[in-house]
C-alpha cells in the first residue's frame, strides 16, 4: 500500500477526459400528479356525461398549480375522447403541462423528446459515460436513444459511473496511411 505521504493523492477519473451525461439532470422539474378517472366512472364501468361535468366543477383546481398532471383511466372502461378534452379544459390554466397518459408514458415521451433535442456535438471524439445508478425514474428507452445518436460523435461510449463502467461502443481507430 502506498504511503499517503509520499505526494497529494491523484483523481485520475477526473484527469481522465471522460466525458459524463447524466440523464436524471433532465428529469422534469415540476411534480408529477395523477389525475384518475376512474372515481368518476358509473360502477366502474360508463362515464356519465351529466354527472361527470358536475363532478369536474366542484374540483379545486389549484390543487394542481404548476404541476405535470397525468390524466388516464386505470380501468378497462372505455372512455371517450371528450371526457380527457373537458379534463384539459380545466386544467389549461393552471397546470404547468397536461398529458394524456400515466407516469410512464410520460417519462418516455419527455426522454424522447430531451434526447432528440439534445445538442451532441460537444462530444465529438470523446470518451462517454452515460451515467446510471439514478434517483429518479430515467426509462431505459433514453439510455437506449442516447447511446443510439452519441455513437455519432463520440469516441467510445460506457454506462455506469466513470471509476467503474460498461463498455457499450467503441470506435475503431483509424490509422494513418503510409506514403
Amino acid at each position: 500500500m502506498k504511503d499517503l505521504q509520499d505526494g497529494p493523492l491523484i483523481n485520475r477519473v477526473a484527469n481522465s477526459g471522460i466525458e459524463v451525461i447524466n440523464l436524471e439532470d433532465y428529469y422534469p422539474q415540476a411534480d408529477l400528479v395523477d389525475f384518475d378517472l376512474q372515481p368518476y366512472l358509473f360502477k366502474g364501468l360508463i362515464l356519465k356525461e351529466k354527472d361527470f361535468r358536475t363532478a369536474l366543477k366542484e374540483i379545486d383546481w389549484s390543487t394542481y398549480n404548476n404541476q405535470i398532471v397525468l390524466v388516464y383511466n386505470s380501468t378497462d372502461a372505455i372512455i371517450p375522447v371528450w371526457a380527457y378534452m373537458l379534463v384539459a379544459s380545466y386544467l389549461t390554466d393552471v397546470a404547468a403541462t397536461i398529458f394524456q397518459g400515466t407516469q410512464s408514458d410520460f417519462l418516455q415521451y419527455h426522454y424522447a423528446n430531451i434526447v432528440a433535442d439534445l445538442d451532441l456535438t460537444s462530444y465529438q471524439e470523446k470518451r462517454v459515460v452515460i451515467k446510471g445508478c439514478s434517483n429518479k425514474p430515467v426509462p431505459t428507452i433514453a439510455y437506449a436513444s442516447l447511446t443510439s445518436r452519441l455513437k455519432e460523435y463520440a469516441q467510445s461510449i460506457m454506462y455506469g459511473e466513470p471509476c467503474s463502467t460498461v463498455p457499450i461502443f467503441k470506435r475503431p481507430r483509424v490509422l494513418p496511411v503510409k506514403k
